[in-house]
């Protein structure tokens, strides 16, 4: 193990405490270069364990999607509070490993939806799909009238079913169920930035991912004023040092249609069918042409079914994938060699 001098610890002392443990990370590093994992090869393991393992200063850019917490299988066992701690460890794991002047790029929705039992079971009444125009208003004005009525009597006097007094009375259409936690939404642009402020990468951009409406049958559309989940960010964090700024890595159009534009605008993935939650290949092809040089090495340590690791063979980029779930490394493998022979 590389272990820093007194007079060097004493100058990493002194540096700002989100520096400090980047610094540490670094000097704990294994000294002997073949331990390294190769560019070109995709590795099965989990991020924290395998990030360690990459040359320092290398990385000219780490492009991935986090698990997002909501719900699916491989995040399922994580809490709220460990899919945090598992963010902020990831971003803070990448600082040895990028380039100077190079950048993290994390794509992520800019809200988390989950159950929050501690939340209020709040009233909703939805207007449009009620059947019957009776309030809750006319009940308790019918009850006030005739306080020994049944409600079979009431809904009699009121042209109604019996269940839309009970309704009324009862408050039983409660969004999200009688008796289930409220749905709690959490912005969490601010919680990124903090990850990565600490860990030494400085905010550079975001681009805003204009998808499709490609859940507008879903609840969210449905019985509340949520948006249709339509959009996600892409939030570019640079690690300080010389970045390399040529426009000649684009065309003329693709300059002018997206390359200095903040809104891109291209289909999610319709068919998550060997995977939940695959993003499209332009989102990467962009992020690694904008970014990058030919032969540099591009990250994506959630790599999933490989689609990061595919738009860098496509774009004669080098790349290091890992992904825990030794199906999708199959399949991310399996991706990568058929775009080698295409």
């Amino acid at each position: 193990m590389i272990a820093p001098t007194s007079e060097l610890n004493f100058k990493i002392e002194r540096l700002p405490k989100s520096l400090q443990a980047a610094f540490h990370v670094l000097y704990s590093r294994k000294e002997e270069t073949s331990s390294y994992l190769s560019p070109n090869q995709i590795y099965q393991g989990n991020a924290c364990d395998l990030l360690p393992q990459i040359e320092l200063n290398s990385i000219a850019l780490s492009v991935w999607s986090p698990p997002y917490f909501v719900g699916k299988d491989y995040e399922a066992h994580l809490t709220f509070d460990d899919w945090q701690v598992l963010l902020a460890k990831v971003i803070r794991l990448h600082y040895p490993i990028i380039k100077p002047g190079g950048f993290l790029v994390i794509n992520i929705a800019d809200i988390l939806c989950f159950k929050d039992p501690s939340m209020p079971r709040v009233q909703a009444d939805a207007v449009h799909r009620k059947r019957s125009s009776v309030t809750k208003e006319d009940v308790l004005k019918a009850l006030a009238e005739h306080p020994n009525y049944s409600r079979y009597q009431l809904a009699a006097l009121l042209e109604c079913s019996e269940q839309t007094i009970d309704r009324r009375l009862h408050g039983n259409n409660i969004r999200g169920g009688k008796h289930e936690p409220q749905t709690r939404v959490k912005i969490i642009g601010g919680l990124v930035e903090d990850w990565a402020l600490n860990a030494g990468f400085y905010p550079y951009d975001r681009r805003v991912w204009v998808k499709d409406a490609a859940w507008e049958n879903s609840r969210w559309a449905s019985l509340s004023y949520r948006a249709v989940d339509e959009f996600e960010y892409l939030y570019f964090f640079w690690k300080p040092g010389i970045t390399k700024f040529d426009r000649n890595r684009l065309s003329r159009d693709d300059w002018k249609n997206w390359g200095s534009r903040g809104v891109w605008t291209f289909p999610s993935v319709r068919a998550n069918d060997n995977h939940e939650a695959k993003f499209p290949l332009e989102l990467p092809l962009r992020t690694i042409r904008l970014l990058t040089d030919p032969s540099e090495i591009v990250l994506d340590c959630f790599l999933g079914s490989g689609t990061t690791a595919v738009a860098a063979v496509r774009e004669n980029r080098q790349y290091i994938g890992i992904e825990l779930e030794k199906k999708y490394v199959t399949l991310a493998r399996r991706h990568v060699a058929a775009e080698k022979n295409r």
